[in-house]
């Protein structure tokens, strides 16, 4: 097993995770099987119960993993389906050796960091790099491994030594480490001496770097090239230089154009892997697919959607959908105008607030009368619902695209029970607890005395219902499978694989008078009874899916329903 490290240094959020996903597909458009993990230092076991807004969105893998975002963005440059296993968190690993001292695994030792925490490390990286993750289910030749935070800080202590003694049991060739720090630039000159500094951490903390990837606003000057090269004692071509581009998915043409794939194969010898031809025609095509999706289009037509959502100050929050949209306007050439409307500037002022309430009310609506498709994702609590209701509602009435995902699929059917069924006080659970008619009702197998890992999780399969297939356009999208999803094409029925998150779901009471109004249920779970797809007929796209489309979508393999959605507000569905 060959491993690349990638650390980080000055500050956070420096780009670690975009350029170890960059690192991953190069490799892998050279024929190489490739797998990635994520170290996390915080003491969560997993990412289910953290806040959106602070830590951005949870991403959901296909076991049911909760994890950290940047494994969604290994998913979406890779092609890979990673386990929950490929996140380690502090939180993890003390558990895992904490129930190993429990069970007297460690012989009456006294159990500390150093050797039995650092070793239980090393022993699940080693482990989990060998699990298969792509179409050709072998183990796999590189393990990219990404480390959270920034070397220095305390709680990547055990992790910084843990990965400085897997270099020693790696051996020579089969370990290469890549530092990610940031070039400020000060006054119009950029400065290296954070990253100098940082280095200097790295080396203190028992680690050297191989390679060192500057961060900047701007390209780097050969001047500031040959600075961090000369103080922080590398060769200039170990600095590599990533500047701000337009769109994240051209880092890795950055970086190819530095030869960082020659680079990488001559300090782990990756010529002495024996890689066969078709992997590596495979992978050229993948590189050429690549570049042909994420150029930019000379003059492209926009498409404005509007985000009506609870966590709007923050991207991040939804990183997956907001990756998806894109994957969707790249492969229709068009250029996504994403709109980020607070749900709870929808909801209709009292006379007695203050004028600037007013004027977000009115700023609010303006952006979704504008929008040419409008779209409700999850979310959870009371908080914004009425004006999430409010959007659907417009959506419904006006004829535009509509997409509602999870949350937003449960809030198109309380719009829809209350203003076309006449159930006036219709709601869920979740958001009213007293509601008279509730059309969304706690999902019973779920134990609600906690929150960690307690939802519905995972891929599960949908079915589309028979009597959808001549006229649903959620299912048409379908029709046209790709690896991901699976489709019994020998009979009337379409099967589909999606990811889920979520404790609520549609009320099983109200289906049937849901459907003689016209809300129709085109997608079911194996059982028949759990609501997956509504859909309305005389709609251009009014479609709310319960599980989340955004997780499995890639950059090769776009989410389908969202390329539905996209197609339709774009009016070029046909």
């Amino acid at each position: 097993m060959k491993y690349i490290v990638v650390t980080g240094g000055v500050i956070s959020g420096v780009g670690k995770g975009t350029i170890a996903s960059s690192i991953g597909l190069l490799l892998k458009t050279t024929g190489l099987k490739v797998t990635m993990i994520k170290i996390d230092p915080y003491m969560n076991v997993d990412a289910g119960t953290m806040a959106p807004a602070e830590h951005g969105e949870c991403f959901v893998l296909a076991d049911g993993g909760e994890v950290d975002l940047d494994l969604g963005n290994y998913e979406r440059y890779l092609n890979v389906t990673l386990t929950s296993e490929h996140s380690i968190t502090t939180g993890k690993i003390y558990d895992h050796v904490i129930k190993r001292e429990r069970k007297g695994d460690y012989l009456g030792k006294t159990v500390q960091v150093i050797p039995h925490l650092t070793d239980a490390i090393q022993e699940w990286i080693q482990r989990v790099a060998s699990v298969p993750v792509d179409e050709t289910f072998e183990a796999p030749d590189v393990c990219v491994i990404e480390l959270g935070g920034t070397v220095g800080d305390i709680e990547n202590g055990p992790f910084v030594e843990a990965l400085g003694q897997l270099k020693r049991r790696a051996g020579k060739c089969d370990y290469l480490h890549i530092h990610v720090s940031l070039i400020p630039i000060v006054q119009g000159e950029q400065k290296t001496k954070p990253t100098q500094q940082a280095i200097r951490t790295v080396r203190s903390a028992g680690l050297n770097p191989d390679l060192i990837a500057c961060r900047c606003t701007d390209k780097l000057d050969t001047l500031t090239i040959g600075k961090v090269a000369n103080y922080c004692q590398v060769n200039p071509d170990q600095v590599i230089a990533v500047a701000d581009v337009a769109s994240t998915y051209l880092v890795p043409v950055v970086l190819k154009s530095q030869g960082l794939i020659p680079s990488m194969s001559s300090i782990l010898d990756l010529q002495s892997l024996d890689t066969p031809l078709e992997r590596i025609e495979r992978g050229a095509r993948r590189w050429a697919s690549w570049k042909t999706l994420t150029a930019p289009p000379n003059h492209p037509k926009a498409v404005t959607i509007a985000l009506v959502g609870k966590y709007t100050r923050s991207l991040d929050a939804y990183m997956s959908l907001v990756k998806a949209l894109q994957h969707a306007t790249m492969a229709y050439k068009r250029k996504l105008d994403l709109v980020l409307v607070d749900a709870s500037h929808l909801e209709s002022p009292l006379a007695s607030t203050s004028p600037s309430k007013t004027a977000e009310y009115e700023s609010a609506w303006r952006k979704v009368c504008e929008a040419q498709g409008i779209l409700v994702p999850g979310g959870f609590g009371a908080r914004g619902s009425e004006g999430m209701i409010e959007a659907a509602k417009y959506a419904r009435e006006n004829k535009i695209p509509f997409l509602g995902i999870c949350l937003g699929m449960q809030i198109a059917v309380i719009d829809f029970a209350r203003n076309v069924c006449g159930l006036s006080g219709a709601n869920s659970v979740e958001l009213d607890p007293e509601t008279l008619s509730p059309v969304i009702i706690n999902m019973p197998e779920l134990d609600y005395s906690k929150l960690g890992g307690t939802m519905r999780l995972g891929e599960r399969l949908t079915h589309f219902q028979p009597s959808s297939g001549a006229w649903s356009k959620a299912r048409a999208v379908y029709t046209s499978c790709n690896p991901q999803q699976t489709c019994d094409h020998n009979s009337d029925e379409l099967v589909i694989r999606e990811r889920h998150r979520h404790r609520y779901e549609v009320n099983p009471s109200y289906i049937e008078t849901l459907a003689r109004h016209g809300l129709e249920f085109v997608g079911k779970d194996e059982t028949g009874e759990r609501m997956e797809i509504l859909e309305l007929r005389d709609h251009p796209w009014f479609v709310g899916v319960q599980f989340h489309p955004e997780y499995q979508s890639k950059v090769l393999d776009p989410s389908k329903s969202i390329m539905g959605f996209v197609a339709a507000s774009a009016g070029c569905l046909q």
